[in-house]
């Protein structure tokens, strides 16, 4: 076994991850960016190590630098968590290269599954058929064109190295798809790193589920049950349950088989999951996440298994030590992502700040999976996942019932939740008789009136910069060198002024004042817009990524473009006016 772990991760998964390794008796080692770095993850670790940097490209998806904390810190395993460098062969090659166990399947598996166009390959040599799609990357607007064209719309655009449905963009129509393939580009590259993408036909009313799959070097592998993701928006999951409802017992086995087969076929080594879209009549090859997923906790609670510390065991070499005939489903299970979002009466708009006060729920059969307390920070630059809450039940209704009574005892104040669209979700006799699916939040759910409180408005303590300052200190007769955190004023020190925000003011944005506001903290990565130019109502004015996420800022009157305050790259806070319309 490892006597110490390095988790190239942050927020409540980095947390996970540490915890199961401190019950396990290994040593841990967190990695942090400039703005991570007094963050949980850090704070529980017995080490941590700048990375330096603010955004991921710039930290947590630097592998210099990560590289480097290995050796520093004399880590024998990485651990990759979800997201960033989790489906990354090159980053687990590098790894194994240096001498040190990924904590994962091997690089070769990753290349196959965690590659889209080639895991499509590999599922259909073993007899695991997908809906139809693309087996090259795309090159150009024209290939989704001519895709559309042979198959029809909607289709879906994907990100090639990745999941989650970052990157993930649907085009309805023709005209669409060069905006929607630029944009699913950008968003592939800040979260995975690549841009690289591929087709799919797009299902209309499909349900969401996946097959949790963990295979040892030996030779087993085994699937512990199922689960359903159907409530999503953006094509992210909102809300999981394990096992889904009223899937048919003939095809829980089909497609459990079915996913040991993809895993058997590529060599997996470690916890995996097999996704499929299932119709009511046929089910469908989605893709194959080569890591641990943000949902397992639904599977650990009905199977009573730690999927984290199981990979851990199976990366060091040791056997399952169970088989399919030993995989039991005891109960329900939901998982709640408290996202932070202002659901917006269906918007969802990010939401980063402070987190000013936190109080999760308790009781029997409740869970909490966090990556913040209170004070600690959500930034507009990582993803918005507060945690997750994850509730069992004997059965379904007691697991429904028992989570609607944990979100509504769930306080937590400075940013906005998705917490009053989860109980909307939960209370709909949709939800109940299991009649939603992928798009049902989208398409079907009334929002109307669902809003989260407002966030509350920084201090101006809480805005105050700190600057690094590199000073010498000696310690017993020996002299370091030390980085320290401190105000501006401290020392004399001057704080390097940020990228100003274009927009001088700011405005309630009220319907058709012509004033063009974002709702939310961000960056402004394309401006759509010229001065001069007629819009009308609905017309995108600029795209503004926050959290990874981007968001189409409107146009709420029709007229004549008068003034663009912003260019890409400006970074810009709620409420600020980003154009005005005459």
């Amino acid at each position: 076994m490892f006597d110490k772990v390095l988790i190239a991760n942050r927020g409540e998964i980095a947390v996970r991850v540490i915890r199961a390794c401190q019950e396990m008796g290994i040593a841990t080692v967190a990695v942090y960016s400039d703005l991570d770095r007094e963050a949980l993850h850090v704070r529980l670790a017995d080490e941590a190590y700048s990375l330096g940097g603010q955004t991921a490209a710039e930290s947590y998806l630097n592998t210099e630098a990560i590289m480097d904390v290995i050796a520093r810190s004399g880590a024998q395993a990485v651990h990759p968590g979800y997201g960033f460098f989790s489906e990354n062969a090159d980053f687990a090659r590098a790894i194994t290269e240096a001498g040190v166990t990924f904590i994962g399947p091997p690089p070769a598996a990753i290349e196959v599954m965690g590659d889209k166009i080639s895991a499509r390959k590999a599922a259909e040599a073993a007899d695991v058929h997908g809906v139809p799609g693309t087996s090259e990357f795309l090159t150009s607007v024209d290939d989704v064109l001519a895709f559309g064209e042979e198959f029809g719309y909607p289709i879906a655009i994907k990100a090639a190295f990745g999941g989650g449905g970052r990157g993930m963009k649907v085009v309805h129509a023709a005209e669409e798809a060069a905006d929607a393939l630029e944009s699913a580009q950008r968003e592939s590259t800040a979260y995975f790193g690549r841009d690289e993408c591929y087709l799919e036909r797009y299902l209309e009313r499909p349900r969401h589920i996946e097959i949790q799959v963990l295979a040892d070097s030996h030779g087993n592998c085994v699937y512990l049950a199922e689960r359903d993701c159907s409530a999503q928006r953006r094509h992210q999951k909102l809300v999981e349950e394990a096992p889904a409802p009223n899937l048919p017992k003939k095809i829980r086995k089909e497609m459990g088989e079915a996913a040991v087969n993809v895993a058997l076929k590529c060599g997996y080594i470690g916890a995996g999951t097999v996704e499929f879209m299932w119709d009511g009549e046929s089910y469908y090859y989605l893709e194959m996440n080569t890591r641990l997923q943000v949902e397992h906790p639904v599977t650990e609670m009905v199977t009573g298994t730690d999927l984290v510390e199981l990979q851990i065991k199976v990366a060091a070499g040791h056997e399952l030590g169970f088989t399919q005939k030993d995989i039991k489903v005891l109960g329900h299970a939901i998982e709640i992502r408290i996202n932070c979002e202002d659901p917006a009466e269906g918007k969802f708009l990010p939401s980063p700040g402070k987190i000013t006060k936190l109080r999760v729920p308790s009781g029997y059969g409740v869970r909490w999976d966090g990556g913040y307390e209170a004070g600690d920070e959500i930034s507009q630059y990582y993803d918005n996942l507060a945690g997750k809450l994850i509730c069992w039940g004997q059965d379904r209704d007691t697991a429904i019932a028992r989570t609607l009574r944990a979100l509504k005892e769930f306080e937590i104040e400075g940013v906005a939740t998705t917490i009053p669209a989860d109980i909307a979700i939960l209370e709909h006799a949709d939800f109940a008789a299991v009649n939603h699916y992928t798009r049902w939040v989208e398409n079907d759910l009334d929002l109307t009136g669902v809003k989260s409180g407002p966030a509350a408005p920084a201090s101006e303590e809480d805005d105050e910069p700190k600057v690094r300052r590199d000073v010498k200190v000696e310690v017993n007769g020996k002299m370091f060198d030390v980085s320290m955190w401190v105000p501006p004023i401290a020392g004399g020190a001057v704080a390097a002024a940020p990228k100003k925000r274009r927009s001088a003011a700011a405005s309630s944005g009220g319907s058709g004042s012509g004033q063009v506001t974002v709702p939310m903290q961000g960056t402004v990565v394309k401006v759509t817009v010229e001065v001069g130019q007629e819009v009308e109502v609905g017309d995108t004015i600029i795209v503004l990524e926050a959290m990874k996420m981007e968001n189409n800022v409107a146009a709420e009157k029709a007229g004549t473009v008068s003034e663009v305050r912003v260019s890409p790259g400006d970074s810009v806070g709620g409420g600020d006016v980003v154009a005005v319309i005459s």
